[in-house]
Protein backbone atom coordinates (compact mmCIF):
# COMPACT_ATOMS: atom_id res chain seq x y z
CA UNK A 1 0.00 0.00 0.00
CA UNK A 2 1.08 3.22 -1.03
CA UNK A 3 1.66 5.55 2.30
CA UNK A 4 2.22 8.69 0.81
CA UNK A 5 -1.66 9.86 0.43
CA UNK A 6 -1.63 8.91 4.18
CA UNK A 7 1.22 10.91 4.82
CA UNK A 8 0.33 13.82 3.23
CA UNK A 9 -3.01 13.91 5.12
CA UNK A 10 -1.34 13.91 8.36
CA UNK A 11 1.32 16.66 7.06
CA UNK A 12 -1.42 19.00 6.56
CA UNK A 13 -3.28 18.57 10.00
CA UNK A 14 -0.45 18.82 11.61
CA UNK A 15 0.38 22.39 10.13
CA UNK A 16 -3.28 23.89 10.53
CA UNK A 17 -2.99 22.56 14.31
CA UNK A 18 0.45 24.72 14.89
CA UNK A 19 -1.01 27.35 12.95
CA UNK A 20 -3.75 27.49 15.06
CA UNK A 21 -1.56 27.86 17.90
CA UNK A 22 -0.01 30.83 17.07
CA UNK A 23 -1.13 33.68 19.37
CA UNK A 24 -0.53 37.80 19.19
CA UNK A 25 1.01 38.74 22.63
CA UNK A 26 0.31 42.18 23.77
CA UNK A 27 2.57 44.15 25.82
CA UNK A 28 0.36 45.74 28.26
CA UNK A 29 2.97 47.48 30.45
CA UNK A 30 4.02 50.03 26.52
CA UNK A 31 0.10 50.63 26.45
CA UNK A 32 -0.10 51.98 30.06
CA UNK A 33 -0.58 56.12 29.86
CA UNK A 34 -1.10 55.83 25.43
CA UNK A 35 -3.86 53.67 25.23
CA UNK A 36 -7.56 54.71 25.66
CA UNK A 37 -10.81 52.92 26.70
CA UNK A 38 -11.98 53.40 23.45
CA UNK A 39 -9.19 51.65 21.81
CA UNK A 40 -9.77 49.17 23.89
CA UNK A 41 -13.25 48.25 23.14
CA UNK A 42 -12.18 48.73 19.27
CA UNK A 43 -9.49 45.97 19.52
CA UNK A 44 -11.09 43.59 22.09
CA UNK A 45 -14.78 43.90 22.12
CA UNK A 46 -17.27 45.43 24.68
CA UNK A 47 -15.86 44.54 28.25
CA UNK A 48 -17.83 40.98 30.24
CA UNK A 49 -17.85 43.48 33.33
CA UNK A 50 -17.52 47.47 33.57
CA UNK A 51 -17.60 50.06 36.47
CA UNK A 52 -17.26 53.49 36.95
CA UNK A 53 -15.50 54.11 40.64
CA UNK A 54 -16.10 56.77 42.31
CA UNK A 55 -13.03 58.82 41.63
CA UNK A 56 -14.13 59.10 38.28
CA UNK A 57 -11.95 56.03 36.90
CA UNK A 58 -13.69 53.07 34.72
CA UNK A 59 -12.48 49.34 35.69
CA UNK A 60 -13.17 46.83 32.69
CA UNK A 61 -12.91 43.13 32.44
CA UNK A 62 -12.76 40.81 29.51
CA UNK A 63 -12.44 37.31 30.02
CA UNK A 64 -11.29 35.28 27.65
CA UNK A 65 -11.92 31.31 27.10
CA UNK A 66 -10.82 28.74 25.21
CA UNK A 67 -11.14 25.29 24.60
CA UNK A 68 -8.19 22.84 24.19
CA UNK A 69 -11.20 21.06 21.98
CA UNK A 70 -12.07 17.63 22.20
CA UNK A 71 -8.78 15.23 22.01
CA UNK A 72 -8.87 13.24 19.07
CA UNK A 73 -6.55 9.82 18.46
CA UNK A 74 -6.37 8.23 15.25
CA UNK A 75 -4.12 4.98 14.42
CA UNK A 76 -3.93 2.83 11.39
CA UNK A 77 -2.31 -0.35 11.52
CA UNK A 78 -1.19 -3.08 8.58
CA UNK A 79 -0.77 -6.72 8.78
CA UNK A 80 1.32 -9.55 6.59
CA UNK A 81 -0.58 -11.24 3.30
CA UNK A 82 -3.29 -10.57 1.77
CA UNK A 83 -3.05 -7.66 4.12
CA UNK A 84 -5.50 -5.97 7.05
CA UNK A 85 -6.16 -2.99 8.05
CA UNK A 86 -7.13 -1.14 11.29
CA UNK A 87 -7.99 1.91 12.50
CA UNK A 88 -8.49 3.54 16.40
CA UNK A 89 -10.52 6.67 16.94
CA UNK A 90 -10.50 7.99 20.54
CA UNK A 91 -12.36 11.02 21.75
CA UNK A 92 -12.47 13.16 24.83
CA UNK A 93 -14.20 15.88 26.01
CA UNK A 94 -13.25 19.49 25.36
CA UNK A 95 -11.29 21.06 28.18
CA UNK A 96 -12.20 24.50 28.81
CA UNK A 97 -9.77 27.35 30.39
CA UNK A 98 -10.76 30.84 31.13
CA UNK A 99 -8.14 33.96 31.31
CA UNK A 100 -9.29 37.70 33.03
CA UNK A 101 -7.91 40.78 31.80
CA UNK A 102 -8.48 43.77 33.80
CA UNK A 103 -7.60 47.15 32.86
CA UNK A 104 -8.13 50.48 34.75
CA UNK A 105 -8.44 53.64 33.03
CA UNK A 106 -7.99 57.10 34.33
CA UNK A 107 -10.84 59.88 34.36
CA UNK A 108 -9.30 60.92 30.35
CA UNK A 109 -10.02 57.49 29.91
CA UNK A 110 -6.66 56.43 29.32
CA UNK A 111 -4.89 53.36 30.37
CA UNK A 112 -3.17 53.29 34.22
CA UNK A 113 -2.83 49.53 35.07
CA UNK A 114 -3.46 46.52 33.99
CA UNK A 115 -3.71 42.98 35.41
CA UNK A 116 -4.44 39.47 33.84
CA UNK A 117 -4.92 36.02 35.39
Amino acid sequence: MNMKPVLNIFLAVAIVALAGCATHRVDWNTRVGNFSFDQSVVELGPPDKQAKLSDGRTVAEWVTRWSGGPMVSVGTGFYGRPGGIGMVQTTYPPNYNESHLRLTFGTNNVLEKWSKD
